[in-house]
Formats: C-alpha cells, structure tokens, sequence
C-alpha cells in the first residue's frame, strides 16, 4: 500500500464555468451553475483523476458588481448530497460559515452526508467576510474579525462534542434482542459556552468517519490560531515557496501551541468531552494551496491561451474586485500608477498580502493588478505544458511548501479535463501521486486517523 505521505494530495475546487471571468464565453466552453448533470460529469472526472476531493466553496451573498455579476449555483450541502449518491471514491467537502448556522443543524447535516456517502465529507470552516452577507441574516454587519474566529473555535467544538454523543455501533437494530438503540452509549453533550448552549446528544449516530474531516483557510493570527487548533486541511494562497514555508511554520506552532495570536478561546466553555484533538497531529494540518493551471500540450500553447484569457479582461471588474479586497474604493487612482496600500479593514488577509507582495516585488501597476486579480481571484497561475505544470508542483512539494494542492479550473471543461489527462498521468510517472484509490473513505485518502470518540 502506497504512503500517502509520500504522494501528493489534489482537491478539484468546483467551479461549474472556472475561475477566470473571460472563459465562459469562449466557444468551446461548456457548464452551468444549476445544471446537476454537468457537477456530476465533473465529479466522475476528477474522481477518474484520482482527486482526493472535490471541494465545494460557498456565497452568502446575490450577484454584485465586484463579483463581475456573477450569480446562481446550488447550495454546497445539498449538492453534496447528490454527489454522495453518484460518485463511489472521491471526497466531498463543503464550505458552511459558523457566523450563520447552529451547531446542531450543522452536527447532523454533515453526519447525515458522511453516512450517505461512506465516510467521504469534509467540512471547511468559514467566519465569511463580508458585511453584505450579514445583512441577508438580520444583522448590520458582521462581528468584529477576531470576535468571528473566537465564536467559531466553540462552534467547532460544540459540533465535534456532538458527533462523539453516540458511541460507534450504538445504534443497533437488533432484532433477535430488540434493542434498537443501545441507549448506554449514547449522551448528552450539555454544553453551555459563550455563544451556544446544546444539550444533546445528536440525533443521527456518529459518522463513519468519527468527525467528517475538518477545513480551514485562515491566514490572518486570528485564522491560523483556528487554523492550528483545529484544521487536518489547510486550504492557502501563497505565491512563493518561501511564503509557503512561513505558512506551514505559523501552523505548526499554532498546532503545538505555540501561536502567539490573539488566543482562540472557548471563553468559559463548559463542554463535557469536547477536545480539540490536535495532540495526535502536532506537526500540523495538511497544506493544499490553491493553483490555477493553464495548460497547453506545449510552452507555447498554453502562453497563447492564458494571453488570449487576460485580453478579454474587464479589467474594471478587477479594480472592482481589488477594491472590495482592499477595504477601500480604487477607482479614483490612476490605473498606470503603483498600486496604493490596502485600507484598515481588509477582505481576505491571505489574499491581499499575496497581491500586494507580487506588485511590489515585480512593479506591478494598478491596471496589472487589476488585471491579475479578475483573473486568478488572488490564487497563483501556473502557465505550461504538462511537464512544466508537474515540475512546479514537485517543487512545492519536495521543498515542504505544500502537501497537495487545490485546482482552480480557469475554464471548463479544459482546465480540470486537461489536467486529469495531461497532468495526473505525469505525476504519476514520476511516483507522486496514486494510480489507484487504495481506501474508501476521505481520511483514508489523506492518511489522517480517524478521532476516538471523547469520554464523557
């Protein structure tokens, strides 16, 4: 059986028309955001790939100018669910924001899917940025950055407590002695925090997997704190290897708890049982950077298409975008000028540090920012042949600046159905990546244990 340590790791982040704003209206390009028989075909290819999962992102918020008007899609869990039912290896994970949900809801939701599906969900954990998506929710604005992140860490727990209020097997159907359920294994959780009280226990029986495998992309100290206490993913931007090191360095220390960040604290939290299990991984979570590929059966090829791609650019929906990044309105600076400081309250800690640092290490102006930004939505752009794309992926990974990576398609159906049948075959030339799903269930996949059930 192949270490799975030793092989990198590929997530499809599922986007039904791609990244870039420009590749939807190119002939060739096919897909809809509300058609369930295209996210099938889509799954059933990255799974033919090989992917470890097909990673699900989510938008609390209708279509708006910074967006580049963009709109529609299925909402992520209920997608998962046909996915659960449709595919037979590939993970499934879904983006849900603790700032607009409840513990208990969520508990069982993701319980309900690891179920259907054998074991192939994860979750990754959001706090959402924007104060637009808190007024669909009766709110003004969302919390302060740091207060989000706080109140997530014991939602966390809180969700974690209530998978582990059923034993495994607990549920028992057994009709020669008519126990249905062994009511011996199962509790209340009893948790009264800062934020939620839930007394428990769930009322769906612990997942196959122990917890559904948890995600999360925090990049500000408040985020990587989280990140460290509870990720077994990391979902990152960076565009250097050297950021990448510094990344998986913070959650290292974060994970050991050594985070110097403003604590994550369950502030007083009273959850009999709940632990944030990080012990048993203190090297810290697995790092899957998000990458955008545009790949050419030659150099030259894939340079045309990218060139092609960046000419059909608006780029005022990029300097819409990089504004609502940025805190601030930029569209009174000169777009053939440096590209200004962000605000005080920026959207995306990650992101516009990565921006910014490639506009100042490579004197960026504003409109080529602009025009990188509508493009890559701050993720890095790789432009190659097969073996250029794989060279730099082995790099990532034989320097320790990642384990894996995310694929953001730039188009479809190109971006992933090129790479499944270009790229993968040559990573697996070189013993990188697997010929064959050797498990069944997420964690299998990524080579994480699954959690024992806390005492109470």
């Amino acid at each position: 059986m192949n270490d799975p340590q030793a092989q990198l790791h590929l997530g499809y982040f599922h986007l039904p028309l791609g990244r870039h704003p420009a590749t939807w209206r190119r002939d060739e390009a096919r897909g809809h955001p509300e058609d369930l028989a295209w996210a099938v075909e889509v799954a059933r290819k990255a799974e033919v790939g090989l992917f470890d999962m097909i990673f699900l992102a989510d938008n609390l918020v209708g279509p708006t100018p910074e967006g580049n008007g963009r709109g529609g899609g299925f909402e992520p869990l209920t997608l998962l669910g046909a996915l659960a039912a449709t595919t037979s290896h590939i993970g499934l994970a879904a983006t849900v924001s603790t700032s607009f949900s409840e513990p208990f809801n969520l508990a069982r939701m993701l319980a309900s899917l690891d179920h259907m599906s054998g074991g192939r969900i994860a979750w990754n954990v959001v706090t959402s940025q924007l104060d637009r998506a808190a007024e669909n929710f009766g709110m003004d604005a969302l919390p302060e950055h740091d207060e989000r992140y706080v109140r997530a860490a014991e939602f966390v727990d809180v969700v974690k407590g209530l998978w582990d209020t059923w034993d495994d097997g607990a549920l028992r159907l057994d009709k020669e002695s008519g126990v249905y359920v062994d009511l011996a294994g199962v509790r209340e959780l009893n948790h009264r925090g800062a934020y939620y009280a839930v007394r428990g226990p769930l009322n769906v029986s612990r997942p196959p997997q122990g917890h559904p495998v948890i995600i999360q992309a925090g990049a500000s100290a408040a985020g990587i704190a989280l990140a460290g206490r509870i990720a077994e993913v990391a979902f990152a931007a960076q565009d250097t290897v050297q950021d990448g090191l510094a990344y998986r360095e913070q959650l290292v220390r974060a994970a050991s708890g050594q985070c110097t960040a403003s604590a994550i604290r369950t502030s007083g939290a009273t959850t009999s049982g709940a632990a944030s299990g990080r012990a048993a991984r203190i090297a810290g979570p697995l790092i899957l950077p998000g990458i955008m590929p545009i790949i050419g059966r030659t150099s030259r090829e894939a340079r045309d298409k990218f060139e092609a791609l960046q000419a059909r650019t608006d780029v005022a929906a990029g300097l819409r975008q990089l504004s609502a990044r940025w805190g601030c309105d930029l569209s009174s600076y000169d777009l053939d000028g440096p590209v200004p400081d962000p605000g005080p309250r920026v959207n995306g800690v990650s992101r516009v540090r990565m921006l910014l640092n490639k506009a100042r290490t490579e004197n960026y102006t504003l409109r080529d920012l602009a025009t990188l930004a509508a493009a890559s939505y701050g993720h890095r752009i790789i432009v190659g042949s097969p073996q250029e794309i794989a060279d730099d992926l082995e790099h990532w990974f034989r320097a320790g600046a990642a384990d894996g990576f995310n694929l953001i398609p730039a188009g479809m159906p190109d971006s992933l159905f090129d790479f499944v049948d270009l790229v993968v075959p040559e990573l697996q030339r070189r013993g990188l990546y697997r010929t064959r799903y050797e498990g069944t269930t997420l964690r299998g996949h990524l080579g994480l244990s699954r959690p024992q059930r806390q005492p109470a």
